[in-house]
C-alpha cells in the first residue's frame, strides 16, 4: 500500500534550492563589497571631515560662551561649567587649539573678533535674551549633529550622539534656570 502524499502543499522554494543558490548569492555580494572599497577609503576621510567639522563647530560655540561670558560677567559662575564641557567637546573630535580651559574670556572674545565677524562675537544686552542665543546655537548645533549620525562610521556616531545629547542638555540648563 503507497502512503498518500502530504496533503499539505509546500510554498516556495525547497531547502535544496536554496541551498544551492546560497554561495553564488555570496559571490555576487562578495564581488559588490569589492567595488565598494573605493568609496570605504572615501568613508575614513569624510569622518575624517565630519570629525573635524564637529571640533570647528564645538570650537565656535566656545567663542561664543568666552564672548557672552566677557559681555555679561554677571552669567559667568553659570555658563562656566557649560563652557568646559564644550572644551572638552572640542578635544574629544580633536580640536582644541583655540579651546583651553584656562584661557581667559576677554582674550578668546577678542581674538574671535579681530579674526572674524561672525554672530557669535555679538552679545545681547540683557542676560535672558544672552542666554536665549546660547541656547539657540547649542540647540541648532545639537540637532545638526543628531542629523549626520547616519552618514559617519560607529564610533564617531556615538561621540556625535553624546555630544548632541549633551547639548541638548545645555539647552536645558540654559533655558530652564530662569523658570
Amino acid at each position: 500500500m503507497p502512503f498518500p502524499s502530504s496533503p499539505r502543499a509546500r510554498s516556495g522554494p525547497r531547502r535544496r534550492s536554496v541551498l544551492a543558490v546560497a554561495p553564488a548569492a555570496l559571490v555576487l555580494t562578495g564581488c559588490t563589497g569589492e567595488d565598494s572599497g573605493g568609496p570605504a577609503g572615501d568613508g575614513s576621510s569624510a569622518a575624517d571631515r565630519a570629525r573635524a567639522r564637529a571640533a570647528r563647530d564645538s570650537e565656535g560655540l566656545l567663542e561664543r560662551y568666552d564672548a557672552v561670558i566677557a559681555a555679561r560677567p554677571g552669567l559667568a559662575g553659570r555658563l562656566r561649567p557649560l563652557r568646559e564641557e564644550v572644551v572638552r567637546h572640542a578635544r574629544a573630535f580633536g580640536g582644541g587649539r583655540k579651546a583651553s580651559p584656562s584661557a581667559s574670556p576677554s582674550a578668546s572674545s577678542s581674538e574671535t573678533s579681530s579674526a572674524s565677524p561672525s554672530p557669535s562675537a555679538t552679545v545681547p544686552g540683557n542676560d535672558k535674551d544672552a542666554l536665549a542665543g546660547l541656547a539657540a546655537a547649542e540647540r541648532e548645533l545639537a540637532d545638526r549633529r543628531a542629523k549626520a549620525l547616519g552618514g559617519v562610521p560607529g564610533e564617531l556616531a556615538r561621540l556625535l550622539a553624546s555630544v548632541a545629547a549633551a547639548g541638548a542638555a545645555h539647552v536645558y540648563l540654559l533655558t530652564e534656570g530662569d523658570a
